[in-house]
């Protein structure tokens, strides 16, 4: 983990004005939202932006929700355990999950500039308490 917060730093140092923002998301087994979480679960970013999941407890990963991308957008999964940095360069909504807590409801939305595919992520169906996190989540968006 200190490896990465060092990389991200040099390149923070080197790109200046040419890299986007950078957002730090928490995977916790207890956050302040109850048990398995990614914290903050709403990240509002622009194209180009950094999002850094950090594994502040093991076992988390952060993965792409089929049907929960941008067109353009690659899906992604991360390893378990490890930090997680992500680029979004496409504008539309991105749905993560933690692949091992799903179910649990360990999932979190990333609003990219205009929120073009929100109604078709919205369609996507999810697993346990994901549907009701989804569902506040999704009321987030601008």
């Amino acid at each position: 983990m200190r490896r990465l917060a060092a990389l991200l730093s040099a390149t923070a140092l080197f790109a200046g004005a040419a890299h986007g923002a950078t957002h730090e998301v928490k995977m916790l087994n207890r956050g302040e939202a109850g048990a398995m979480v990614f914290e903050p679960a709403f990240i509002e970013a622009e194209p180009g932006d950094e999002i850094v999941f950090l594994s502040s407890d093991r076992g988390h990963n952060a993965e792409s929700i089929e049907g929960m991308l941008p067109a353009g957008a690659e899906a992604f999964k991360s390893r378990l355990g490890d930090d997680f940095a992500l680029t979004v360069t496409e504008e539309g909504v991105y749905g993560i999950k933690c692949t091992p807590h799903y179910a649990m409801g360990m999932v979190a939305l990333i609003e990219v500039g205009s929120a073009a595919n929100a109604d078709e992520a919205q369609a996507v169906t999810h697993p346990g308490k994901a549907k009701a996190v989804f569902t506040g989540l999704f009321g987030e968006l601008q």
